[in-house]
């Protein structure tokens, strides 16, 4: 038994919780807003974010971080991206030396274009730093579906520690090194979920879709070896893998709110509709201030901030795309 507390009960944090409590761990929730802990007490349920999925018995909840942290084997940091450095920073008096954390979270910061993993290890440089990630939604984690996931560490020992402690007959967890990778592409498919929403609140089909998919997993391809990660892990289930699930899902967040945009409301009117953070606004400029960093070309995610922060209409962006100059699908592939 491994004793774990889960910082943020959002409704990855909790569906986490329910699969590492079945696992027979000592589970721990903690969240700062006092209604939300006394909700969960009382309902066993995240009734507003993760409605039907009920808690095991044995499962805490405290909004007092400190508690949370002292004597936990482990700490799964879920908080929404842009509480990510926040929350960090309260919690780095409690970690201890070597204490491991694991980043659950999706995104990249706007302002210094860091992955998540780089400001938690930034702000608690004294901790053990993995991460998880994969085509995994909350709803159907809490479902106990078939998911996978891939955990990321520096090493192999911490990667295995974290795969046994999640793993379970429903929860596969592979290891990789390539941290980077995963967090690359955990953070940018929700961009091009948002592009792919887009698409569908303009009506259109499936081959656009496909189409989104596929080049969209090229832009992050492209940005992935640029930056160092490896290119079989953008081909995985935290590149590809979770691109499709975002894409296509209807439990996905930036998908929906990709086509609510599609269909003529405002970036506030639609995160506002759909009630939950949309992690892809967040990482799409950070991710066009990465495009020009390292020189890579990302004109779908060039597009989709356009029209999220230029008052471009989707049509037009969509148009644009399709109009760009005649290319080579592989550059790199040659003719005899």
């Amino acid at each position: 038994m491994v004793k774990v507390s889960i910082i943020g009960a959002g409704s990855w944090g909790t569906a986490l919780a329910s699969v590492l409590s079945h696992n027979g761990h000592e589970v721990t929730i903690w969240s700062v807003i006092e209604e939300e802990i006394t909700m969960l007490e009382e309902k066993r349920e995240h009734v507003t974010k993760l409605p039907g999925v009920k808690l095991a018995e044995s499962i805490q909840f405290t909004t007092n971080l400190a508690s949370a942290i002292e004597g936990r084997d482990l700490l799964v940091l879920a908080v929404p991206s842009v509480f990510t450095r926040s929350t960090a920073k309260d919690m780095q008096p409690f970690v201890k030396e070597g204490q491991l954390i694991v980043n659950v979270a999706k995104g990249i910061e706007e302002k210094t274009l860091m992955v998540l993993s780089d400001i938690v290890e930034e702000e608690i440089p004294q901790a053990r730093v993995a991460v998880l990630s994969g085509p995994s939604h909350a709803e159907e984690v809490g479902r106990r579906l078939p998911t996978t996931c891939v955990a990321g560490a520096k090493t192999r020992e911490t990667a295995e520690f974290v795969q046994n402690v999640f793993m379970n007959d429903v929860f596969r967890v592979y290891t990789s090194p390539d941290m980077i990778g995963i967090e690359l592409g955990g953070a940018l498919k929700n961009v091009i979920a948002l592009a792919a929403g887009m698409a569908d609140g303009l009506g259109y089909g499936d081959n656009t879709k496909a189409a989104l998919i596929t080049r969209g997993i090229t832009e992050i391809g492209r940005l992935a070896l640029a930056m160092g990660a490896k290119y079989e892990t953008i081909s995985g289930l935290t590149g590809i893998g979770d691109l499709i699930v975002t894409c296509a899902s209807r439990h996905s967040r930036n998908r929906k709110a990709g086509m609510l945009i599609g269909q003529g409301k405002t970036m506030e009117e639609a995160t506002e509709e759909v009630q939950m953070v949309v992690e892809g606004i967040y990482s799409a400029k950070a991710a066009m201030g990465l495009s020009e960093k390292y020189q890579v070309p990302m004109p779908i995610i060039e597009q989709v901030n356009l029209v999220l922060f230029h008052d471009k209409p989707v049509g037009e962006a969509v148009q644009e795309l399709m109009l760009r100059d005649r290319k080579s699908e592989h550059e790199q592939s040659k003719w005899d």
